[in-house]
């Protein structure tokens, strides 16, 4: 039986068997729910190199150990399940890859050349999120264009920007099919943040539920793109669904949703929490890695290109977010 595609898109390209690379990542783990309810758990294979982490509803179909560093190893998953598109979303996010230079170029450049070598071999399309850390100091930060200077001074960055190039190459050169976004903060409530810049966007609303204070790691007037997860997630899907013949940009777009500093979300949330307060203590590395990243980015060539269009808007978000994590807070969840 062939499984189910959300009826309002019209697939061009009829993604029949998955690989998705880092699963228990804050992105993975919601988008193998997303991709396994549309593609049916059998078509859906998810690998994570803890394989103990792989429970739950992440268990429902098949799974497997991988390390992205062993091309070998992918090549073994991709022959085994005949897999056609491969969603590789291993990284080590901003600040964590800062503390892990090594092992962040490892995972985030040479995991990204494996990928796209088992990708040549077996005609596989592939799917990379690059990210608003592609951009540096030097870039304009007020409406970025999708194309211009980037630059990055972070190694997250420069990973980011070499595996853009990466699979701008294999898809000029080989004709792989590579498709990709630049993500701007994913906001979550249901996956905790693992060491991003933006991550302090998902710590305020638990913060604001469980202790009603939270301490500011940016500055009043940083402002940065964010997203809502629900959006990250259909943009992930949308893109790979896309016409191809339409697509001009590859590697990557700039996605956006909504842009704000500290003191914007912090007044969202005091219309529904008004004892909720807010300090700062600014982190030196995480604000000069802000400072360096767009405020806002043009995202006019998604729209115009594969149809991208947000939902979640920062009210609406704030909303969602806080009713679903008191929700769990409840539960004893958290």
């Amino acid at each position: 039986m062939l499984p189910t595609i959300k009826t309002q898109t019209l697939s061009y390209f009829y993604m029949k068997n998955i690989l998705l690379i880092g699963a228990t990542g804050q992105i993975g783990s919601e988008l193998t729910l997303e991709l396994r309810k549309r593609y049916g758990n059998d078509h859906v294979v998810v690998t994570s190199r803890n394989p103990a982490k792989l429970d739950g509803a992440l268990a429902a179909g098949p799974t497997e150990k991988l390390e992205i560093c062993e091309g070998e190893r992918i090549n073994e998953v991709v022959k085994k399940y005949k897999i056609d598109t491969i969603y590789n979303l291993a990284a080590l996010l901003s600040a964590v890859a800062e503390s892990k230079p090594q092992l962040a170029w490892e995972i985030g450049a040479n995991g990204v050349f494996n990928v796209l070598e088992v990708a040549r071999e077996h005609n596989c399309a592939v799917f990379f999120p690059s990210s608003i850390g592609a951009f540096g100091p030097s870039t304009p930060h007020k409406n970025t264009p999708q194309d211009t200077i980037q630059r990055p001074n972070t190694m997250y960055g420069v990973t980011k920007v070499s595996a853009e190039l990466l699979s701008d190459y294999y898809y000029k050169r080989f004709g792989v099919d590579t498709r990709g976004v630049r993500y701007p903060g994913i906001i979550s409530n249901m996956t905790l943040p693992g060491g991003g810049t933006t991550d302090y966007a998902v710590e305020i609303y638990y913060a604001a539920v469980k202790e009603g204070k939270f301490v500011a790691p940016l500055g009043k007037g940083t402002f940065l793109d964010m997203m809502y997860m629900p959006d990250a997630i259909d943009a992930a899907i949308d893109i790979m669904e896309a016409d191809p013949s339409k697509l001009k940009h590859r590697n990557c777009f700039n996605i956006s949703a909504m842009s704000f500093d500290p003191e914007m979300i912090y007044a969202a949330i005091k219309k529904h929490k008004p004892d909720f307060r807010m300090m700062y203590e600014v982190d030196p590395m995480k604000q000069a890695i802000a400072d360096s990243w767009p405020d806002n980015m043009d995202d006019s060539a998604a729209r115009e290109e594969w149809g991208w269009n947000p939902v979640w808007n920062l009210e609406k978000m704030t909303e969602d977010m806080l009713k679903v994590i008191s929700e769990r807070h409840k539960k004893g969840e958290l």
